[in-house]
């Protein structure tokens, strides 16, 4: 009878799961995740977990490897000198562990204790879903419902009188088999789109650039999780801005001016083209360290925040990376002018190790 590993599968999900909450803020740092991703999961590298074991004793009789010699002898040739002195410390071993974005998003949402987003709008689409609601005497052996099962094994043999309460063996035969069913429905889908707008004028640096990527990976992982039809775009500035694909989008390196007001007007050009406020969920993710080119340019950024992208929006983010060359002014001006708004979040992001913060601080509020 083959041994039932399904507990031992669990249990050992449960560990992975237990090690990437207590080094999540390490691995939202890492920018490993984002080179290892594939399709739908990434490799996620984690301390090697021991696996128990036999060991076997010494043996004090003949065998096989037994004559002659002492530990430290090479074997089947002459010895060669090492590099370094003998310590007497463990090394340390590594593995990786897969885990689809999907487990890796709801770890996210429950460390960070983020809110369920709640869609506002419905793109006019409509999915095929199964859902299992009914019970059925036949069907695969994956889909058995034991519980279920077990009652009618077990009002079986009480009717026949075959049921001992001393030793209350249940043994279920073909006709207790009951299994789940489905049933196909057609619901609406919700859509939304996430606009990523990055600055990569000459006052950002390579770390600079390296923390936004990682938390618009973070950050989109999420509102995939949220919502099962997600569209992504991307723009990137200096004193012009440019939509560009997901690959340049966290492989470009440029220099330049800084005019905010391109990628806000980039922005909305798209908003309006290609996707209606009625239908759409829209988030409008800006990352800057808040270097502007003028006091006029950023009066044009607030103006066309306020007339246009935060009345169509469900959230404005804006999240100002710490740089040694920018000014930062942009996050105060964007907190004087909005900061009774609850459409409109804010966050400082100083290094790597506060990503995981700076998530929090947008998506808190489950818009």
């Amino acid at each position: 009878m083959p041994l039932n590993i399904d507990n031992d599968v669990h249990r050992f999900k449960q560990i992975v799961r237990g090690r990437i909450r207590k080094d999540l803020r390490k691995h939202m740092s890492s920018s490993e995740i984002i080179g290892k991703e594939r399709g739908r999961a990434v490799s996620v590298p984690l301390p090697q977990i021991g696996i128990p074991r036999f060991r076997y004793g010494e043996n004090e009789q003949g065998g096989v490897g037994q004559g002659d010699g002492d530990k430290g002898d090479a074997v089947g040739g002459q010895a060669q000198p090492g590099q370094g002195q003998a310590g007497d410390q463990p090394g340390e071993h590594s593995l990786e562990a897969e885990i689809s974005l999907e487990e890796l998003a709801e770890i996210i949402g429950e460390e960070l204790a983020l809110p369920r987003i709640e869609p506002r709008g419905s793109k006019q689409v409509t999915t095929e879903r199964d859902r299992y609601t009914g019970i059925s005497r036949v069907g695969p052996e994956g889909l058995r419902h034991v519980r279920r099962t077990f009652r009618e094994a077990l009002r079986r043999q009480i009717a026949s009188g075959s049921y001992v309460p001393s030793d209350p063996r249940i043994i279920p035969i073909r006709e207790d088999k009951r299994y789940r069913s489905s049933k196909t429905r057609s619901q609406p889908q919700s859509s939304a789109v996430v606009i990523y707008m990055m600055d990569v004028s000459g006052s950002m640096g390579r770390e600079q650039k390296e923390i936004v990527r990682l938390e618009a990976f973070w950050i989109d992982t999420w509102l995939r999780h949220n919502y099962k039809n997600v569209q992504s775009r991307f723009i990137v500035h200096d004193a012009a801005a440019r939509e560009v694909d997901r690959d340049t989008f966290f492989r470009t390196r440029e220099s330049g001016g800084t005019l905010i007001s391109s990628a806000y007007r980039l922005c909305w050009e798209l908003i309006e083209r290609d996707y209606p406020p009625a239908e759409w969920n829209i988030y409008p993710f800006h990352f800057s360290d808040g270097d502007n080119w003028s006091k006029a340019d950023t009066n044009k950024c607030l103006e066309l925040l306020k007339a246009d992208l935060i009345p169509a929006v469900n959230q404005f983010s804006y999240a100002q990376v710490d740089s040694d060359y920018g000014s930062g002014q942009f996050y105060e001006d964007l907190k004087g002018a909005f900061s009774d708004d609850e459409r409109v979040t804010l966050s400082r992001v100083p290094d790597r190790d506060h990503i995981m913060d700076s998530i929090k601080e947008l998506l808190g509020k489950g818009r």
